[in-house]
């Protein structure tokens, strides 16, 4: 649910045999769940037989807290909202590191983010590797001391939510150019 209510699916306009969904249908809570095309689906118990079965299965806390999730989403505006506060952060990042001077690619999409301290378009995880760590551990720990908690890994998209203002997109911008301006 973070690109579209449909997923990625919904947006590239494709039908997937299988779809597999972790916590987010629990609202961030411990839950998943999958579905797919009838003829698979079929094949599940009662009426085929492949047993399938799990402890928290149709917990009722994450089931409302899933269903309470989807419907501020649906609210309109919502994922324009959060793809519009994901290109800020997005554009501030390559603002500060293009004006700084230093190899970078940012990718994003909706309200995911990478940020990549390397000189060339990352198309796998071999370029994600030739990446300057160092530089991100520097950036890390200097917006960790400002206050400001960035993923830990060079390998993890950042993640904004609709929680997340504008103003706080600015003060995030703030604090990393105020951590890169004294290198």
């Amino acid at each position: 649910f973070r690109l579209a209510k449909g997923g990625v699916q919904e947006l590239e306009n494709f039908d997937p045999d299988l779809t597999a969904m972790g916590k987010v249908i629990g609202g961030g809570l411990p839950v998943g769940a999958f579905g797919g095309r009838a003829d698979i689906m079929d094949m599940l118990a009662p009426d085929g037989p492949v047993y399938q079965a799990g402890t928290l299965s149709g917990n009722p806390l994450a089931m409302t807290a899933g269903l309470t999730q989807l419907r501020e989403l649906e609210q309109k505006g919502s994922y324009n909202y959060l793809a519009d506060i994901g290109a800020q952060m997005a554009d501030g990042l390559r603002r500060i590191f293009t004006e700084k001077g230093m190899p970078h690619r940012v990718n994003q999409v909706g309200s995911m983010f990478c940020l990549y301290f390397v000189d060339e378009e990352i198309v796998n995880v071999e370029t994600v590797q030739k990446q300057d760590f160092e530089i991100f551990k520097k950036l890390f720990w200097g917006c960790l001391k400002a206050g400001v908690y960035l993923a830990p890994s060079p390998y993890e998209t950042g993640f904004i939510s609709a929680a997340h203002t504008r103003g706080d997109i600015d003060d995030t911008l703030d604090v990393i150019e105020q951590v890169v301006g004294k290198w």
